[in-house]
């Protein structure tokens, strides 16, 4: 019951807030900051408790009657790890907002609660119909956030989002029907035993429909195409929502759906999707290493880390699913950090281009230090959230394969080099006219900045209990 309060929670804040068109800016941000952490309190409560007694996470009610299609949710670890991270970074998200004066702030809020509730959803969706409605419902808040407060062009660049991810979501949908019919339920753990008695073609088609719809929400090679002008063109909510939480739908398809849906698919075709995914790894890294703006920089860096991402997944060990979860964490904590930087710059400097920056150490070495810790993160340094994920993942993928674990480690090297670059290029050197006068940190951006800083330290010390938590789910997967 308390995962369907987690759902309810930012649906009925979306309502309060649309209701709010007439107040102040100020009142907005009180009521849309205190709906996010009440919503967080409910999660900690909900997971504290959860530890004892499990069937607190778990609400099943009658949805189609007629169908046998039930509104069930019940997250296992890897789900209510996800669960955790989206209602963490939502207020952050929020807080990102609250010193620029966006137009109809209160429909900015309101979509943003709209995602914070389909990603629950998601992450804890037991029925194949209700998983597909909130992986579909997520995109929409998104699309509508970045169409009316993005750039010049976000226009054609969100059509072509949006076009693309229902594209690839309409084979997931038929992969479902086909389940469905056959097994006469929509219920995931009751299928898993539906998918071992498939024909061999049907399982074949089941892994491409689900692939090919997760690759694209990811995004993977070469299904990316939308993703860099997206993340560019896009506000900076828009963007730390579908970089930090979006894409780890993605993710989180493949080990939910994919892996116990479609094994006799897996086991035929996942060489050829972990070698798309190496290729987004290193093609997503060398593009990186040659950009000039910054915020299209860190969405190449992102499409490349979700290479190494789907990878670990596809080789369907222990190590590089775990790898995976625990990289989805750290991955969602750095972007969201390194888009709201991108952001801090721009409103600085009115600048995303490396060669008009430099020297900003010098001016605001609060900036410099936090910038540091989670561009560290980013890069997998040892004692940061990033370590244990990528040495997870390159276990497990050089455990499938040597080869292909070879290929996977290039992405230590070119994720240091891109990254310091940028670190170098906007931190040091000398300052000029664009960032001779530039301020440090306010109050509502070092709440931003070092909560996410915190997290990033914290999962680098503790990783083991985030793996604790996901080891039942990841055993069980792999069982089936």
């Amino acid at each position: 019951m308390l995962t369907l309060l987690l759902i309810l929670i930012p649906i009925l804040s979306a309502l309060a807030l649309l209701l709010m068109n007439k107040s102040s800016f100020k009142v907005l941000r009180s009521f849309a900051l205190i709906f996010s952490l009440l919503e967080l309190l409910v999660f900690l409560y909900t997971f504290l408790i959860s530890s004892n007694n499990n069937s607190v996470l778990e609400y099943k009610a009658s949805w189609i009657t007629q169908l046998n299609i039930n509104f069930h949710l019940k997250p296992d670890g890897i789900g209510l790890l996800l669960m955790g991270l989206t209602i963490v970074l939502i207020p952050l998200v929020l807080l990102s907002t609250f010193k620029i004066a966006y137009k109809n702030l209160n429909v900015l809020f309101a979509l943003i609660f709209l995602v914070n509730a389909t990603l629950v959803g998601v992450f804890a969706a037991q029925d194949i119909f209700l998983f597909y409605f909130f992986f579909e419902a997520a995109l929409i808040p998104v699309y509508f956030i970045a169409l009316k407060w993005g750039g010049e062009n976000i226009s054609k660049v969100s059509f072509k989002m949006f076009v693309y991810t229902i594209f690839g979501s309409l084979f997931m949908l038929v992969a479902f029907v086909a389940l469905y019919i056959k097994g006469q339920s929509s219920d995931i753990s009751l299928l898993h035993e539906t998918a071992k008695l498939l024909p061999v073609s049907t399982n074949y088609f089941l892994f491409w429909a689900f692939f090919l719809a997760f690759a694209i929400k990811m995004p993977v090679f070469p299904f990316h195409t939308w993703q860099p002008d997206a993340y560019t063109e896009s506000p900076t909510p828009a963007t730390q929502l579908l970089s930090g939480l979006l894409s780890k739908m993605g993710v989180f398809g493949l080990i939910r759906i994919l892996i116990p849906l479609a094994p006799l698919g897996l086991a035929q075709y996942a060489n050829i999707g972990i070698l798309l995914a190496l290729i987004g790894l290193i093609y997503g890294a060398l593009i990186a290493t040659q950009q000039n703006n910054i915020k299209r920089l860190i969405a190449y860096s992102s499409f490349s880390h979700m290479g190494l991402m789907a990878a670990g997944v596809l080789v369907n060990n222990e190590a590089g699913i775990q790898g995976a979860v625990l990289q989805m964490l750290a991955h969602g904590i750095n972007a969201v950090g390194l888009f709201f930087i991108v952001k801090v710059i721009y409103d600085r400097t009115n600048s995303r281009e490396l060669s008009a920056l430099g020297g900003i150490s010098q001016k605001a070495p609060k900036l410099c230090v936090l910038f540091v810790i989670i561009m560290l993160g980013s890069v997998a340094l040892p004692l940061t959230n990033g370590f244990v994920g990528e040495f997870l993942l390159l276990k497990g993928i050089f455990d499938y394969n040597p080869w292909y674990g070879g290929v996977a480690g290039l992405t230590i090297i070119f994720g240091a080099v891109y990254m310091l670059r940028l670190m170098q290029k906007t931190m040091f050197g000398p300052s000029n006219s664009e960032t001779a006068n530039f301020e440090d940190l306010n109050g509502t951006e070092l709440a931003v900045l070092v909560p996410i800083a915190v997290l990033v330290l914290l999962m680098g010390i503790f990783p083991n209990y985030f793996l604790k938590i996901a080891e039942p789910a990841v055993q069980l997967f792999l069982a089936n």
